[in-house]
C-alpha cells in the first residue's frame, strides 16, 4: 500500500478494493479556547432600561449566542499563516430585582471580539466552478479567493455574573456597526448610547473551536460504494402503517428522564492551545 501513489484497484489489502481520488476540505490547523470574558458592557432594550433605572440589584439569567462574524486575512511576513478575527453577539437575559424576592426579566445585547493566528497553507490556484450561484449574472463563473476558509464552532456561553459597575469594557459613546440582523433579534430598539443608560456588566464563559480549511484532492482507500441496507419507512397521512405499531417500536427514552453523571466523571485536562498567540 505504501508504494501505491495513483488511483486504481488494489488486491488483497484487508478488504480495500481500490485507491480513489476525492475532492474535500482538509483541516490545516485548528485550536480550541476557553475564554473567561469579564465585564462586558450590557446594552439593554428601551423597556429594560426603564426597569434597570430603579432596580435594586441583578442576578443571573441566561446568554444566547446570536451570531459570529468571521474574517480571514494573511499575516504579513509570515507566509502560510492567517489571522482569524471573530466578533460574537450575545442576547443576554437578566433578572432585575425590584424587592426582596420580586424580579423582572430584562433583555439586552453584549458583544465580544477576539483574534487568533493559525496556519492555513499556501495555494496559487484560482478555483472556478460551474455550480449555480444565486442572483449572479453568469452563474457558471464562481471564483473562489485564494484564502483558507475559517470555521468557528461555539456553544451558548455560561453567564458567570452580572451587576451594576463602572468598569465595563465598552466603546465610549454610541455603539455602532451592529448588523441589522442582530438588531432584529430583539423585540424593541436597544439603548446603544452608554451615557443614557445605567451601566451593567456581565461576565461570560465561552468554549470555542477555530479551524482553517482548504479545498484539496486526497487519495484514500475505498472498500466499495455506500449502498443503503435499510428500507425506507413510509410516513405521513397516507401511510398504511398502524401508528401505535410504529410507536411500539420506539425505545423508551430512559436517558431523557434520568440525568447522566458521565460528564461529571470526565477528566478535564489542559485545554491550552495557543489561540491567543
Amino acid at each position: 500500500m505504501a508504494e501505491k501513489v495513483t488511483a486504481g484497484p488494489i488486491g488483497n489489502c484487508n478488504g480495500v478494493r481500490e485507491a480513489v481520488c476525492i475532492h474535500t476540505k482538509k483541516i490545516f490547523s485548528s485550536c480550541r479556547d476557553k475564554d473567561c470574558i469579564e465585564d462586558l458592557r450590557f446594552y439593554p432594550t428601551q423597556s429594560a432600561q426603564e426597569v434597570l433605572a430603579t432596580a435594586q440589584g441583578l442576578r443571573g439569567g441566561s446568554a444566547e449566542l446570536l451570531y459570529t462574524f468571521v474574517d480571514v486575512e494573511p499575516v504579513n511576513f509570515n507566509r502560510g499563516f492567517y489571522t482569524v478575527d471573530m466578533r460574537f453577539y450575545y442576547k443576554i437575559t437578566l433578572q432585575a430585582l425590584n424587592g426582596s424576592t420580586r424580579y423582572t426579566e430584562v433583555v439586552g445585547l453584549a458583544t465580544f471580539g477576539k483574534r487568533v493566528i493559525l496556519c492555513g497553507g499556501e495555494s496559487g490556484a484560482k478555483i472556478f466552478s460551474s455550480a449555480p450561484v444565486a442572483d449572479e449574472l453568469d452563474p457558471q463563473l464562481d471564483l473562489t479567493a485564494n484564502l483558507p476558509t475559517a470555521y468557528v464552532e461555539v456553544i451558548d456561553p455560561l453567564l458567570l455574573s452580572a451587576g451594576f459597575a463602572d468598569n465595563c469594557h465598552y466603546v465610549p459613546g454610541v455603539l455602532t456597526g451592529v448588523p441589522e440582523g442582530i438588531l432584529a433579534a430583539f423585540d424593541e430598539p436597544l439603548v446603544l448610547d452608554e451615557a443614557q443608560s445605567r451601566r451593567v456588566c456581565v461576565s461570560l464563559g465561552q468554549f470555542s473551536i477555530v479551524r482553517l480549511e482548504r479545498d484539496t484532492q486526497l487519495l484514500i482507500p475505498a472498500f466499495g460504494y455506500c449502498v443503503p441496507t435499510d428500507e425506507c419507512t413510509v410516513a405521513g397521512a397516507g401511510s398504511a402503517e398502524d401508528p401505535c405499531a410504529v410507536f411500539a417500536d420506539v425505545d423508551f427514552p430512559v436517558d431523557s428522564f434520568f440525568p447522566s453523571s458521565d460528564v461529571c466523571d470526565a477528566d478535564v485536562g489542559d485545554t491550552s492551545c495557543g489561540c491567543k498567540r
